[in-house]
């Protein structure tokens, strides 16, 4: 697996999980970065998030490290949290010294639980030991942020600039309380592009929205979800003139939507993956307002894990949505998973409605594209050139079992 040059990466046991599994990631730069971060726009915020933001205030966009803890959220816990997260920020600080504004922190877990700190400055102390610059390090570092997760989720593109070759990599979790506001999850990307402070949060805005924006599991945003992107430079390459710009802003995009897509189809309970397309609505807006309506019908959703084409559970819940739609002119396609561009395009697709109304299709052969692990649904509003994709579960028991005994 390919890594970006100038990080290292330590993972460690802190024993803030029951299981006893890894529960501090370290990350750290050989020299200061361009940083930049988006958060959660819930407004119950958790101490890190907190921290952040007023880190990359005070820094100007620098970052040397990123300190995460897994196990516990330190949300909803007043000044004590705030005060946890501080510490946590100051240790690393006075470990690799930098001012404490360059260390970020996250943290993700149980709400509302006091953060225990002597287990977590502990953790640093053995994370820091642990550092190294090999993939295998920054698959631990991916290990130790994951909480129900199932699986690792991590990536890297590479892609040539005028100027050389530049590397993205990047590491996430994410299964349960996903839903965008912000980007719905903990992630952290590194390059060795040379960028500044406001071309990281230029490219990291526009690639979460593209990505992380468009994802949901059960339509609730976390009061922890962050996104944070370190560039150190070690490439010697700059990001400079349109086409740089474009090929730097197309790769990270590509980063993004592939943690983006490995957060769904690991989404807690979750036993089908859907790609929602809406199309010819007013405006991109309205377009991603109705995918996103849909994404979080509960009613939507069972059909979904039945594999029940009701189809005009789909068109209510875009009824609902409060963008101004023709009922009259809905269409409806369903179609398996594939390369086609849109839905209805892919030669085994059926059209559910037309018009507004069943279309006659086959109910058979479309429950048999609803029985597979993945498949797409493409809604046509005839009302705009305004289009947006979202990708989503189904909600099955297992997703209430999960968080019916998250914390007992």
């Amino acid at each position: 697996m390919i890594t970006p040059a100038g990080f290292q990466a330590g993972a460690a046991t802190a024993g803030l999980k029951r299981s006893g599994a890894p529960d501090i990631a370290l990350i750290l730069a050989d020299a200061v970065c361009a940083a930049a971060g988006v958060f959660t726009r819930n407004q119950v915020a958790a101490a890190p998030v907190t921290l952040d933001r007023a880190a990359l205030a005070a820094s100007g966009g620098r970052a040397r490290a990123v300190i995460a803890n897994s196990g516990n959220a330190n949300a909803c816990t007043g000044p004590a949290g705030d005060a946890a997260a501080a510490a946590m920020q100051a240790d690393v600080a006075r470990r690799i010294g930098c001012p404490a504004e360059q260390v970020l922190v996250l943290s993700t877990g149980v709400i509302g639980v006091p953060l225990d700190t002597e287990r977590v400055l502990a953790g640093i102390e053995k994370a820091t030991t642990a550092l190294g610059s090999s993939a295998e390090a920054g698959l631990a570092a991916a290990r130790a942020i994951l909480t129900t997760d199932t699986c690792v989720k991590h990536g890297a593109v590479s892609v040539a600039l005028a100027g050389g070759r530049v590397t993205i990599g990047g590491i996430a979790k994410g299964s349960g309380m996903i839903h965008p506001d912000m980007a719905t999850m903990l992630a952290v990307l590194t390059t060795d592009a040379q960028v500044s402070p406001a071309q990281a949060s230029d490219h990291l805005a526009r690639a979460v929205d593209r990505s992380f924006h468009a994802i949901s599991v059960d339509g609730d945003t976390s009061t922890n979800d962050s996104v944070l992107l370190l560039a150190s430079g070690a490439s010697d390459v700059l990001v400079e003139g349109a086409d740089d710009e474009a090929l730097f802003a197309a790769a990270l995009a590509q980063l993004c939507e592939h943690l983006a897509r490995a957060i769904v189809r690991d989404g807690e309970g979750a036993s089908r993956f859907v790609t929602l397309q809406v199309r010819g609505a007013p405006s991109d807006a309205a377009a991603r307002t109705i995918a996103r309506t849909i994404a979080t019908s509960p009613l939507v959703k069972t059909a979904f894990a039945g594999g029940d084409p009701n189809w005009g559970r789909v068109l209510a819940a875009a009824g609902r949505a409060g963008v101004p739609l023709d009922a009259a002119r809905l269409s409806l396609w369903l179609a398996p998973d594939s390369a086609a561009p849109n839905a209805d395009e892919d030669p085994d697709a059926l059209q559910l409605a037309a018009d507004g109304a069943a279309s006659g299709f086959d109910v058979r052969a479309a429950a048999d594209i609803m029985a597979g692990d993945s498949f797409r649904l493409l809604l046509d509003l005839a009302d705009g050139s305004g289009s947006a994709t979202v990708w989503t579960t189904d909600l099955t028991h297992d997703y209430i079992t999960i968080n019916a005994e998250y914390t007992t």
